[in-house]
C-alpha cells in the first residue's frame, strides 16, 4: 500500500503549496502543482528555485539534488493534471467553503484509489472528508510554515479514515524526513490549539496597554527564549489566518478563552494582515520593520 505513492498532486501554489511541492520533489516524488492562476504557478516555481538555491549554498543539498528535484515538478492550471496522482494534498486558503468546492472539483478527476489529504491548520477533518467522495481515503497532513525548514507534520485522521490511508500517510511523511505527531480531530489540533491562543493573548496584552509591540516581542524572545516574538510571528503567519483559526477554536470549542482579540479583528479589517500586506503589527515598507503601535 505505502509503496503506491509515487506521484503527489498539490492543490494551491501559495506559500504552503510551494513548500509542500519543494519537500516532496526533494524526497524523490514526482509532483504536479495545480493552481487556477498561471501567474501564481510561475511565482511558485521561482520561490522553489530560490529556496533550493539557498539550501545548496548552505550545504544542505547538492547541485545535483536541486536539479533532479526541479525536474520532478510539473505545473498544471487544469485540474485534469492531477488525474494520475496517488496522493493529492489540498493546500488552499483556510476557508472551509473554498476547500469543499475544491473537493467537489477533484471528485470526478482523481483515480478511485488515490488518497486525498488536506493541509488545513484547524478545520475538522471529519467534516471536510464528508465533502469528498472518499472519506475513508481522506486524511489531514498539516505541514508547518515554512515547510522546507520546519521539522514537524501533524497527521490527523477523520472518523472515517481507514487504516491503510493512515499507514500510507505516515510512511509518506517519514520519507520526507519530517517528524510526525498524530493529533485527534479537534479544532486547531495540537500546535495551533496551543500557539494561537498564546498569540491572541499577546494581542490582548498590546490592546490593554500592558506593553508595546516591541516590549511584548522582546519579553517573549528573551524571557521565554522564543526564536520570534508572538506579534512578529503573527505577522509572519498572516493576521487573517490567525483570526480564522481563533474563530474556529472559539466556535468549535465554545469557550470564551478563545475569543479573538478585538484589536486582531481591527487589523484584519484594515487589511493590515502582516508581512504579505506590508503592514501588520510592524510596518515592513521601509528598510527595517517598525512597530505600528
Amino acid at each position: 500500500m505505502t509503496g503506491d505513492i509515487r506521484k503527489v498532486g498539490v492543490v494551491g501554489a501559495g506559500q504552503m503549496g510551494s513548500g509542500i511541492a519543494h519537500v516532496c520533489a526533494l524526497a524523490g516524488y514526482d509532483v504536479v502543482l495545480h493552481d487556477l492562476s498561471g501567474e501564481r504557478l510561475n511565482s511558485s516555481l521561482a520561490t522553489i528555485h530560490g529556496n533550493m538555491n539557498r539550501q545548496v549554498s548552505s550545504g544542505k543539498i547538492t547541485d545535483a539534488d536541486r536539479e533532479a528535484a526541479l525536474n520532478r515538478i510539473a505545473t498544471s492550471a487544469d485540474v485534469d493534471g492531477l488525474s494520475d496522482a496517488d496522493l493529492v494534498i489540498e493546500a488552499a486558503t483556510e476557508n472551509e467553503a473554498i476547500k469543499r468546492e475544491i473537493f467537489g472539483t477533484l471528485a470526478p478527476v482523481l483515480k478511485p484509489e488515490a488518497i486525498l489529504a488536506t493541509n488545513t491548520s484547524s478545520l475538522s477533518i471529519t467534516r471536510l472528508a464528508s465533502a469528498s467522495n472518499r472519506p475513508e481515503r481522506f486524511i489531514g497532513i498539516h505541514f508547518m510554515n515554512p515547510v522546507p525548514v520546519m521539522e514537524l507534520v501533524e497527521v490527523i485522521r477523520g472518523i472515517a479514515t481507514d487504516e491503510a490511508t493512515f499507514g500510507a500517510a505516515k510512511a509518506f511523511v517519514t520519507r520526507l524526513g519530517k517528524t510526525i505527531v498524530v493529533a485527534e480531530d479537534f479544532p486547531g489540533f495540537i500546535v495551533n490549539r496551543i500557539l494561537l491562543p498564546m498569540i491572541n493573548e499577546a494581542i490582548y496584552t498590546l490592546h490593554e496597554g500592558v506593553g508595546t509591540v516591541e516590549a511584548i516581542d522582546t519579553a517573549m524572545r528573551l524571557g521565554a527564549h522564543h526564536p520570534m516574538g508572538p506579534l512578529q510571528l503573527a505577522d509572519f503567519i498572516g493576521l487573517d489566518t490567525c483570526l480564522s483559526i481563533m474563530q474556529v477554536l472559539y466556535e468549535g470549542l465554545a469557550d470564551s478563552k478563545y475569543r479573538p482579540c478585538p484589536l486582531l479583528v481591527k487589523y484584519v479589517e484594515a487589511g493590515w494582515v502582516g508581512r504579505k500586506a506590508g503592514r501588520g503589527f510592524y510596518d515592513y515598507r521601509g528598510e527595517t520593520p517598525l512597530p505600528t503601535r
